[in-house]
């Protein structure tokens, strides 16, 4: 009995030794792609489920997102919005009609979208009815909203919430600085945030010094406890709900 005993407690303490600990989850967006075929193929070099997020007014729109796509990366509609200009981009005087009408071409630019997210919009994503629509014609269509919160006063994570539209919303911009010390120091702030709360957003451009530091950090992220993931598990690891630092108890805060 001792013996079978003492054989337990080895099993069950093997077991809890060999238990992984907290699981900690991240997913990188690249903004801005399909202006340089050389940034983006740098891009889509990158290790593991980096989404690529594709303006639609740009030369290699289409041509990317089919690359991107054959590639088995996640492709998203990078959608411009005010204070964002050109012939897609959303602006609070447009009337709904005109928004579809921009949203429907923009996504006939951009293949394979699985979702989209605002390409700037600190003004329009503050406008509640525009908001409340996209996410309603987002569901119709079957895709997924990133608010990239580009303004505190955003509302776009908000009513994708309360519509039960499948979204998450960015924590940590990457580049915001454009050095390649400030962008290791957001990054690895990135790693922090995720280990304390469980899974963090990044937002990132396909800058010289930002794809540098990607290629240098990404290969590293499992020794330091972090699993990189694509969007569409994000999304379901997040299942909807707000971050500390977006709202309270799961909801969002601007509602």
């Amino acid at each position: 009995m001792r013996y079978l005993l003492c054989l337990l407690f080895c099993l069950m303490a093997g077991i809890a030794q060999a238990a992984p600990a907290n699981k900690a989850y991240m997913s990188i967006i690249i903004d801005d792609l399909g202006q340089s075929a050389e940034r983006d193929n740098r891009t889509l070099a990158l290790p593991g489920p980096v989404t690529m997020a594709i303006m639609p007014d740009t030369p290699h729109a289409t041509d990317f997102a089919r690359q991107a796509h054959k590639a088995g990366k996640t492709v998203i509609l990078h959608m411009p919005m005010d204070p964002a200009t050109g012939p897609y981009a959303w602006h609070p005087e447009v009337p709904l009609t005109e928004l579809a009408r921009r949203l429907d071409t923009a996504l006939a630019k951009v293949p394979y979208a699985a979702g989209i997210n605002n390409h700037m919009g600190s003004r329009m994503t503050a406008q509640r009815q525009p908001m409340a629509w996209l996410m309603g014609e987002l569901q119709q269509r079957h895709l997924f909203f990133v608010d990239s919160r580009t303004s505190a006063a955003t509302v776009a994570a908000a009513e994708a919430q309360a519509q039960g539209l499948a979204h998450v919303s960015r924590d940590v911009f990457l580049d915001d600085v454009r050095t390649t010390e400030a962008i290791t120091r957001q990054f690895h702030q990135g790693i922090a945030l995720a280990s304390k709360q469980g899974s963090v957003v990044l937002i990132g451009h396909p800058y010289p010094q930002t794809l540098e530091v990607l290629e240098r950090e990404l290969p590293g992220l499992k020794r330091q406890g972090i699993t990189l993931i694509g969007l569409n598990q994000m999304i379901a690891e997040r299942s909807n709900q707000a971050m500390p630092a977006h709202g309270k108890h799961g909801r969002y805060s601007n509602r």
